[in-house]
């Protein structure tokens, strides 16, 4: 601002400032989250100024007020005016045109600060192109050929700093098509293989997630890979939808296959047939395990109705052999008081008498009727033993008094005789060798005549 002969008035808001320059403390003071990188690149790192910003202790080495208002600045140049100071004396002139230095020198470090970020090489080099074309006219005093020299690295740097965030760029890039490519594989293997449906299910939405995530690549090739996944994902879907529609399919198939295995248990459940009952019912159960899984709550309905008939006949089996054994128990205590009212029996004593009343034991003995099983073979060799004992004694009468035995015998008694009748006959002719041998032959006889007769006698 200048009054009416052009000289220039203290008045902070009225700095000189270039167009496109960024204001201190404005919107572009401070990079923006998204456009600040991570870390700075190699161009940034050799930036020969350290991001600060400075501050003017002595303006007086760059610069004076003259008594008349009048301040002047020192460049390389030479010394030119600033602007008139009217509103103090000359010290504070002094101080208010090295507070407008520092501004611009904190412009200056904020463009600095901005490329060593990563930020927009571009619209950071135009900032100080545009600052640069402002230090000859800025009414200011500090040290403005050094802001020269900074802004100039800033417009040389920039560029390197343009190549190395285009290159951080197309890397960003590059990372992110492969790890896209790579979920795009995993969903496709998924889709084509996987048969663990819940965890593939899960592991797609995940995919869908992580991909939401990875941003910075090429419009054509992000669209093309999305194809790819969503294609991936719908084969998925529809290959588990198949999987569960014949699921289906083959649970109705069950439920309605264990409905008749049901109908038939109730049918079986009231069979007093116990033992092919059971085996029937064990032929069932291999029936519903081999039928397959009916859906769940109908499953387990099933399963207790099934259940509840087989329970019936084996509860029924259960009580009817407790009653049997219960008999069979009691026939083994009178099978042997049995046995203990006739081990008396003495073919001895009289064999017709041993005989019936073995025959009255073996008709109370079947009478009884069964005993258990673990019982049949202590009690049924007690019963042979008594019958072993009379059938040996009927055997040795028979032996003793068998007819054909003792004709036997007479036969060779009567062979003895006729031998010795003819030896008689020989000595009287005096046919001694003939008498001889018949005695011979009479002699074998008599013995085999004794052995027959021995045999009856001893049985």
């Amino acid at each position: 601002m200048t009054d009416s002969n052009g000289t220039a008035k203290a008045n902070p808001g009225t700095t000189p400032r270039p167009s496109g320059a960024p204001k201190p403390g404005g919107p572009s003071a401070h990079p923006k989250p998204h456009a600040v990188k991570p870390a700075p690149g190699p161009a940034a790192q050799q930036h020969p100024h350290p991001v600060v910003v400075p501050t003017v202790t002595d303006p007086s080495r760059w610069g004076r007020v003259d008594e008349d208002g009048t301040a002047w600045v020192k460049t390389a140049e030479g010394e030119r005016i600033v602007g008139s100071w009217q509103a103090g004396d000359a010290a504070e002139g002094l101080a208010h045109f090295g507070r407008r230095f520092d501004d611009l020198a904190t412009e200056v470090a904020l463009l600095e600060a901005r490329l060593a970020a990563g930020a927009d090489a571009r619209k950071t080099k135009a900032a100080a192109l545009a600052l640069a074309e402002s230090l000859p006219t800025a009414a200011v005093i500090g040290d403005i050929d050094g802001l020269a020299k900074r802004l100039q690295a800033i417009t040389e740097h920039s560029e390197e700093a343009a190549a190395h965030a285009k290159e951080e760029k197309e890397r960003a890039r590059h990372e992110h098509t492969e790890r896209k490519e790579a979920l795009c594989a995993e969903a496709e293997q998924i889709a084509a293989e996987s048969t663990q449906w819940k965890a593939a299910g899960d592991r797609l939405r995940e995919i869908l997630d992580e991909w939401k995530s990875i941003r910075g690549v090429d419009r054509k090739v992000d669209d093309a890979l999305w194809k790819r996944y969503s294609k991936a994902r719908e084969s998925f879907n529809r290959r588990r939808g198949a999987h569960f529609a014949e699921l289906d399919r083959e649970r109705a198939a069950a439920k309605a296959r264990k409905e008749e295995l049901c109908v038939r248990a109730e049918e079986l459940s009231g069979s007093t047939d116990w033992v092919g009952t059971a085996a029937v019912f064990r032929d069932l159960l291999t029936e519903w395990k081999a039928a397959g899984r009916a859906p769940r709550e109908a499953d387990e309905s099933l399963w207790r109705r099934f259940k509840s008939a087989q329970d019936v006949f084996f509860a029924a089996r259960n009580a009817a052999v407790s009653e049997r054994d219960a008999e069979f128990e009691s026939n083994a205590s009178a099978k042997e008081e049995l046995l203990h009212a006739y081990e008396h029996i003495d073919p001895a004593a009289g064999l017709d008498t041993a005989r019936a009343q073995l025959r009255e034991l073996q008709d109370k003995w079947d009478a009884i009727g069964k005993v258990p099983r673990e019982r049949i073979q202590e009690l049924e060799g007690k019963l042979r033993s008594i019958e072993k004992r009379v059938r040996d004694a009927v055997d040795a009468q028979w032996r003793r008094t068998d007819p054909e035995a003792v004709a036997r015998a007479a036969q060779f008694r009567e062979k003895v005789a006729q031998f010795e009748e003819q030896a008689a006959k020989a000595q009287a002719a005096g046919k001694q060798r003939d008498a001889e041998k018949a005695l011979e032959q009479a002699k074998q006889w008599r013995e085999w005549a004794e052995a027959a007769e021995g045999a009856v006698s001893n049985r």
